[in-house]
């Protein structure tokens, strides 16, 4: 990690909390989630308005609930987020499970390369954890990644690499990881690696307008272009939230011959996806993001989504 002086205490900070067992990291979730929710008051109003504006038959006191209950899920994914700095792969395995990797492993026997639809849904910084689940492993012929933004602060850019790096993945940045997978192509390496695709579109990205959570909303479709222009199959992660601190994300298909399929039909299908996982437990969605702050028209043959 690049070190500036200043950050040292912090990291000692960090440190010691990761080494804490998980019922003493909850109490500590629990002060922070009155501090955030109830004290700070932390993008409070934002999540409220998004949540109101996405459910609109649900009353007041039920957006509220689950207003009430992100902020208590926000507050644990922090604490088992630093906990990622000290946790063994036997503690990890017991905290989050996967389904259906039968399908991942399928494909790497066919020498396929896998894209993810991932969002922010629960604790989605343990999702690197799927190598201690797979058949196959990293290796100098298969690896393991996420897509990431960098950080301005170069510390804490650097903490969450690590972090990220836990169970052996590596992180592409945004900006060139299409070079990185066409250079893992050619060197015939497969890869599995994992994209962000809930939040809003970059400024060069082609507007595609659907209809999600009751807004007109831009959507990403640069992962579907990559997906395309790569021949990579497309999977969804579906995570839900089984209790505190247990996860189980199960992965499924959403195709496999992206060229037979209608232009942003990839998109729009992980978005429906999305949607499901969302209205199944809306509290472990981040609700927090200006994500609707930019109006935009439905298109005129948008379709109910």
């Amino acid at each position: 990690m690049k070190q500036d002086w200043k950050y040292v205490p912090l990291g000692w900070i960090l440190s010691a909390i990761a080494r804490l067992p998980f019922c003493v990291l909850y109490l500590l979730s629990d002060i922070l989630f009155v501090l955030m929710y109830h004290l700070v008051r932390y993008r409070r109003k934002v999540a409220f308005d998004n949540i109101k504006a996405s459910f609109p038959d649900k009353s007041d006191k039920e957006c509220k609930k689950i207003c009430h209950d992100f902020f208590r899920h926000f507050a644990d994914y922090i604490v088992e987020t630093i906990k990622l700095g000290h946790i063994s792969d036997d503690e990890i395995k017991k905290h989050i499970t996967f389904e259906n990797l039968d399908l991942v492993d399928s494909y790497f026997d066919q020498g396929r390369s896998i894209i993810v639809y991932f969002s922010h849904c629960g604790n989605w910084e343990w999702a690197p954890s799927i190598t201690l689940w797979t058949r196959h492993k990293p290796s100098d012929s298969l690896v393991f990644a996420q897509v990431y933004r960098p950080l301005v602060n170069k510390w804490f850019d650097a903490y969450f690499l690590k972090l990220r790096s836990r169970f052996g993945s590596v992180s592409f940045d945004k900006r060139m990881v299409f070079r990185d997978l066409l250079r893992l192509k050619r060197d015939n390496v497969l890869s599995i690696t994992g994209f962000m695709s809930d939040q809003k579109p970059s400024h060069n990205d082609p507007v595609h307008v659907i209809k999600f959570l009751n807004h007109p909303t831009a959507v990403i479709t640069g992962t579907e272009t990559v997906v395309r222009k790569l021949g990579m199959v497309a999977v969804y992660w579906d995570m839900e939230k089984l209790g505190r601190g247990k996860y189980r994300l199960t992965v499924r298909l959403i195709t496999d011959d992206p060229a037979s399929m209608p232009e942003y039909a990839i998109t729009d299908t992980y978005a429906r996806m999305l949607q499901t996982t969302i209205e199944r437990n809306p509290s472990i969605w981040l609700w927090t993001h200006k994500r609707w702050k930019n109006k935009v028209e439905y298109p005129d043959d948008c379709q109910d989504r």
